[in-house]
């Protein structure tokens, strides 16, 4: 039978990259105390009351996915920007791109009942059109309660990441990540994978955190699922990693289409939020055009209610 490997949390992100690179995923144990799992779940818990069961087979129909969580909870940004993670989500995807950005924030709540799901690559969100040899996407699947065979731990492939897409995945080739609250699951886009069958008598909760490349559309619209008047009060690094910044050169600037001030036209995304872009950044459009900002100049501010 196939099996996931388990590392311990004070693993290199050089090793843990490693199992990635030949999996396509790997568990990595204990990575957050219970104290973090119990204040996510109580700030979870009005949220998830409210979110009704999925409509489909896909989606759960005793499956409950509850989504804008940045926005939402306080704890889940501590998660986003867990230095661990990211620094592996950076180098798995720094080949790829010149920044990341938050793909997706998701609650997976799977009840007694629920059956498995059918076996998928969470890279098919962006169509076949994506080269084979650029991996899109990084996923983590916080066990934000102990996730056992029996209560739905998510199904893998391991290596399937670079299989032939024609290929199906025979039972003895499949796993299941089991492992404790506070643990994480790390898989690519390419790896098959689904949710597992709950054939117990509690409820298994995950938090699927996801990045992406920073020229890709994202699953979940932060923009929207975080605004601005809210993403403003956030720390500058996970703004830009909701994608209020420039992904690269011209790559994601705007206009202010109620301002009648000139040199409004080609702003960079930091202005929504109330600031000014911050250095070493390296993707600023003002250093390269003729509209006339000095983001630099002491004398420029940004004021409030104005972009």
């Amino acid at each position: 039978m196939a099996a996931l490997e388990t590392l311990s949390p004070d693993s290199s992100t050089e090793s843990i990259l490693e199992v990635i690179e030949r999996d396509g995923a790997v568990i990595v144990a204990d990575v957050v105390d219970r104290s973090m799992i119990e204040q996510m779940t109580t700030e979870l818990g009005p949220y998830i009351e409210r979110t009704p069961m999925g409509g489909d087979d896909f989606t759960g129909r005793s499956t409950q996915r509850t989504g804008a969580l940045v926005a939402r909870t306080p704890t889940c940004r501590d998660f986003v920007m867990n230095e661990q993670i990211l620094a592996i989500a950076n180098a798995f995807l720094g080949r790829f791109a010149d920044r990341i950005i938050l793909h997706l924030t998701q609650t997976i709540y799977i009840h007694p009942g629920q059956g498995k799901q059918i076996l998928h690559r969470d890279r098919l969100a962006w169509g076949t059109h994506i080269p084979r040899n650029i991996e899109p996407q990084l996923n983590t699947l916080w066990a934000l309660t102990d996730f056992t065979a029996a209560n739905g731990a998510t199904r893998l492939v391991p290596g399937s990441q670079a299989w032939d897409w024609e290929r199906r995945a025979k039972p003895e080739e499949m796993c299941q990540a089991e492992m404790r609250a506070g643990s994480v699951v790390l898989y690519t886009g390419s790896v098959l994978h689904s949710g597992g069958a709950n054939e117990a008598n509690d409820s298994r909760l995950g938090l699927n955190i996801t990045y992406c490349l920073g020229w890709l559309r994202q699953e979940e619209n932060q923009y929207l699922s975080c605004p601005p008047h809210i993403a403003k009060d956030l720390a500058p690094e996970l703004q830009e990693l909701l994608g209020y910044t420039q992904g690269n050169y011209a790559l994601g600037y705007f206009s202010d289409p109620e301002s009648d001030e000139p040199n409004r036209d080609i702003l960079p995304p930091e202005m929504a939020l109330g600031r000014k872009p911050r250095k070493g950044l390296g993707f600023s459009i003002s250093e390269a055009t003729d509209e006339g900002i000095d983001l630099d100049d002491p004398g420029f501010e940004v004021r409030e209610g104005q972009i």
